[in-house]
């Protein structure tokens, strides 16, 4: 990390006194820290409500005790729960699935509490499911990539129709800058790419990219609670702040391919740890 502009500090947000001695003079907290994986939340949901929940009071007591500005939690569409048609508006109730999602929805309302009780200045963003480069190999875009260009088999879900929408990574940073820069206090702002496919159709187009068959892919038992599909409504952030997602899925999937193929030296160490 060389831009002087960075300073880099390993820790914990669940460790209030690093918190208390880093946030004094800071404007602005975008809170991204968060165990994500919905899998390892449904064999052991404990750490991620350490993390998602109780490390999000934390991070929010500390930044109200340094008088920190903005305070920006960043979400998913997952605690939305699922949904049959249409798209969820910010104003859906919440109806979480898994315990990963039920943790975020927690932090969410924790997040939402601290404007109305402390009138903390935070805005809540809720993505759709993020691709790109640099995605930890568990997640199933660099997993299926990375399984691929090994020539390993990839597993898919059930009957593959679970539907999601996919948003660049890239996009999803520019709707956060937005709601960082522009949003109204005690808001949220959905995030999504506009491109909903099912898990099949995903799998196609990664085979496609990896020039592989369908005999690479191996049919698995589906996931306990999986949601069916997932989709946003965008129209907020798009008429109160100006977001619109400019990476098409085209071109991400294609960028996206060519940087795992060219960074092993970058995840094969780490599925080599995660036993991946």
């Amino acid at each position: 990390m060389t831009d002087s502009r960075l300073r880099f500090v390993q820790g914990d947000i669940g460790d209030a006194d690093l918190l208390r001695d880093l946030l004094p003079g800071h404007d602005a907290v975008v809170h991204f820290a968060a165990e994500s994986h919905v899998d390892r939340s449904i064999n052991s949901a404990v750490p991620f409500v350490t993390t998602n929940v109780l490390g999000t009071q934390v991070l929010l007591d500390a930044a109200r005790a340094a008088g920190t500005g903005r305070f920006v939690h960043v979400s998913t569409d997952e605690v939305y729960g699922s949904i049959d048609q249409g798209s969820w508006t910010e104003t859906w109730p919440l109806a979480p699935n898994s315990p990963y999602a039920a943790s975020k929805a927690g932090s969410d309302l924790l997040a939402l509490a601290a404007h109305r009780t402390h009138g903390m200045d935070v805005v809540v963003t809720r993505c759709s499911n993020n691709y790109g480069s640099h995605q930890f190999p568990e997640k199933v875009i660099p997993l299926f990539v990375t399984n691929l260009l090994d020539g390993k088999k990839v597993p898919l879900y059930g009957d593959g129709g679970n539907v999601r929408d996919w948003l660049h990574v890239t996009d999803h940073v520019r709707g956060i800058q937005l709601a960082l820069e522009k949003g109204r206090a005690g808001e949220v702002y959905n995030i999504g790419g506009g491109t909903e496919l099912t898990n099949k159709e995903l799998t196609g187009l990664l085979l496609s990219a990896c020039g592989a068959d369908w005999d690479m892919v191996t049919p698995v038992e589906d996931r306990k609670g999986h949601d069916r599909r997932y989709s946003l409504d965008i129209t907020k952030i798009k008429n109160e702040l100006g977001y619109e997602p400019q990476v098409t899925l085209a071109d991400g999937l294609a960028a996206t391919v060519t940087w795992y193929r060219e960074n092993r030296d970058w995840w094969e160490p780490l599925k080599a740890r995660a036993g991946l």
